[in-house]
């Protein structure tokens, strides 16, 4: 009996150290592994904003949407920084959609946010934050969120390459 005894306390001993040392051992990895992911992306961030050329770059949709608007969308990059965007939509006498009066109490009214809330939230948040990907939809005007986060990365790479040629894009519009 005090043979069996020691013969599990023993065996209960081993199982416990092997346990312990494998989950010690997986933090350790797990630290060290996150360590080096946290230093690759400050890096390549820090990379990214040295990259860009100064100079104005604009891109523009060749057609008008099924309500009369299109796409005007232009950054301005100083000392390597984005220091302007200017994101709009425009109709066909270039009045800006922020500054329609009845659209903006329509969609409040609708969304509860309007261009005159959106268009300065999307331009001022990559102004901030230096980078498309980190800009956020704006609630209620999540397909001009869409279009501001598909475009800007396009800007960013003519800014990367200097290239101030004017972007075209040839948009198709839905019937």
């Amino acid at each position: 009996m005090e043979l069996k005894k020691t013969l599990s306390t023993a065996t209960l001993l081993l199982a416990s150290t092997f346990v312990l040392a494998a989950c010690g051992g997986a933090d350790t990895e797990t630290e060290s592994s996150d360590m080096a992911s946290s230093e690759v992306v400050v890096e390549s961030s820090s990379e990214a904003a040295a990259e860009l050329q100064d100079g104005t770059y604009t891109l523009v949709e060749k057609n008008f949407d099924t309500r009369g608007w299109k796409t005007e969308f232009s950054i301005t990059v100083v000392d390597g920084k984005i220091t302007e965007s200017a994101y709009e939509n425009v109709n066909e006498a270039g009045e800006k959609k922020s500054e329609d009066a009845e659209y903006q109490a329509n969609m409040v009214a609708k969304a509860g946010v309007g261009p005159a809330d959106y268009f300065p939230a999307l331009n001022n948040q990559l102004v901030e934050k230096q980078d498309p990907e980190a800009v956020e939809v704006v609630t209620g005007a999540t397909g001009s969120s869409d279009t501001f986060k598909k475009y800007a990365p396009m800007l960013v790479e003519a800014a990367e390459a200097g290239d101030t040629t004017l972007i075209e894009i040839d948009n198709v519009v839905e019937e």
